[in-house]
């Protein structure tokens, strides 16, 4: 597939082989290929101004009456749609299926969900003849840069808030799953927008440096590595304006007391350590279990995680794991092991690549003795580090000793142990008796630290699309004379 930039309502080639996207299961299998055009984002931006202006001017029922037309499209394209999730960037089938149905289920919460409430106009009487209102407004031309490991699924749940409030927006796929970015954006531009309202840039962090940059964004919504966000941060201090929402990684613990269900503990932890192959900013990185049961928690957790059947997703067999997105990223996960390993971690259930093609890797359990003092980095893949305390409050000790505050779980038959963490870590997320990974877009979505700054997703996305405008609305005459200011009605009586 040669790629294509959408710049005013007009595709625009850009052929070529400088970026490739290819099948993380089978290499050779070159999903989406162009070559970049770094004065594209200049250009797109500047096609969206205009738009934008008559966009945010269209009735609100206009608007979302576009969005609803793009849920019957995806809703319709849902097979091609996670097909193409499938190849390019190795999701089993029900991943990619799921990823695909949130689309339309996206538009629903984002026109009628509780979020919507929040950019509500609203008035209140300040006196007899006074009022005071706040009305919401957009800010102009949003950039949304979008990561791999959701490719379509992530940037729709931010372009669908930015267009409903009347933005426009320019959108930049990962260069790692630019087919779908590509295939999201054509089912926009299908829907019926304005040309120019949404435009398409593809590239690699060139072309995200010039778009973040551009004077002419008023906003920047990204998804990815805390390292990557803290470089967007950075670039935009002199510009405080924009409005910045970073949707990062996470270092996130899962807490397993000995009152918790043993079998649920265990599944959980396993499916929220291993889902998308580790790749998903939610997944469970470090588990804490109480030494009560660490000698029957730990030996079930590494059987299951050892029977994880790993594979090509599109092959006959369902698999729970498909591929890495990358030899990178394999390398990666390989290396951090190796790194715990020499530390003194000890490895029980190691990860392993799978012989043949494809970026393949077993899933992996390590078990430390601390995580207090350790390395606080994303591991960003199928490996699990384990390690056991005496106490609720050590565990907690254990579940804060890290920069990032995403999600949290918390395994116990009693609630006040839930409260208890819900008082005492800082997150974004905390679930109850359940994994870390996997979330509600009727619910808010994001969180602190490393995490983000502040700014949840899903529900609450709206809120970062659109800024509030206060206003005192005066219907009298009888504007009194403070103290100190002399007037005198005769001054106007010769007008």
């Amino acid at each position: 597939m040669s790629g294509r930039d959408l710049i005013g309502g007009t595709w625009q080639p850009i052929e070529g082989e400088a970026l490739r996207s290819c099948n993380p299961s089978r290499p050779d299998d070159c999903c989406w290929s162009g070559t970049p055009v770094v004065g594209h984002v200049d250009e797109a931006v500047r096609a969206a101004r205009e738009p934008a202006v008559a966009w945010a001017e269209t009735p609100l029922e206009s608007r979302a009456a576009v969005l609803r037309r793009f849920a019957e499209l995806v809703t319709e394209r849902a097979g091609d749609l996670a097909a193409l999730i499938l190849r390019e960037t190795g999701k089993t089938r029900a991943e990619s299926a799921a990823e695909a149905g949130a689309l339309a289920a996206k538009i629903a919460i984002t026109i009628d969900g509780p979020g919507a409430a929040r950019v509500t106009p609203w008035t209140f009487p300040v006196n007899d003849s006074r009022s005071g209102a706040c009305t919401f407004r957009p800010h102009g031309v949003m950039s949304v840069i979008g990561p791999f490991n959701f490719p379509m699924h992530l940037p729709n749940g931010q372009m669908a808030p930015a267009l409903l409030a009347g933005n426009a927006v320019v959108f930049k796929p990962s260069e790692r799953a630019a087919a779908c970015g590509e295939a999201l954006v054509q089912c926009w531009h299908d829907a019926g927008l304005p040309r120019g309202v949404v435009s398409l840039v593809h590239g690699g962090p060139t072309v995200a440096s010039e778009l973040v940059t551009h004077p002419g964004v008023d906003g920047v919504l990204f998804t990815g590595s805390w390292p990557v966000g803290r470089k967007i941060l950075e670039s935009c201090l002199d510009d405080p304006g924009r409005i910045v929402a970073l949707e990062l990684g996470g270092n996130n613990p899962a807490i397993v007391m000995p009152d918790a269900d043993l079998r649920q503990a265990v599944i959980e932890c396993v499916r929220a350590s291993f889902a998308t192959a580790g790749q998903r900013c939610t997944c469970t990185r470090r588990i804490i279990v109480h030494e009560d049961i660490a000698d029957a928690f730990i030996p079930a957790l590494a059987a299951c995680a050892s029977t994880l059947l790993v594979g090509d997703p599109a092959g006959d067999v369902p698999v729970f794991m498909g591929p890495v997105i990358s030899e990178a990223a394999r390398d990666a996960v390989l290396a951090a092991q190796s790194r715990l390993a020499s530390a003194g971690a000890r490895v029980v259930v190691p990860c392993v690549p799978v012989d043949g093609p494809g970026w393949f890797v077993t899933a992996g359990v390590t078990e430390v003795e601390t995580f207090i003092g350790g390395e606080d980095q994303e591991i960003f893949g199928p490996l699990v580090q384990v390690c056991s305390v005496g106490s609720l409050d050590e565990a907690i000790r254990e579940a804060a000793a890290t920069r990032y505050g995403l999600a949290a779980s918390v395994f116990s038959a009693d609630r006040s142990v839930f409260e208890t963490a819900m008082s005492r870590l800082k997150v974004g997320c905390l679930n109850w008796n359940t994994g870390t990974a996997g979330a509600s877009s009727a619910l808010p979505f994001g969180g602190v630290g490393r995490s983000g700054n502040h700014r949840p997703a899903a529900a609450f996305a709206s809120d970062f699309c659109a800024y509030p405008v206060a206003s005192l609305l005066e219907t009298g005459d009888a504007a009194p004379v403070p103290e100190g200011l002399l007037w005198d009605d005769r001054w106007i009586d010769r007008v």
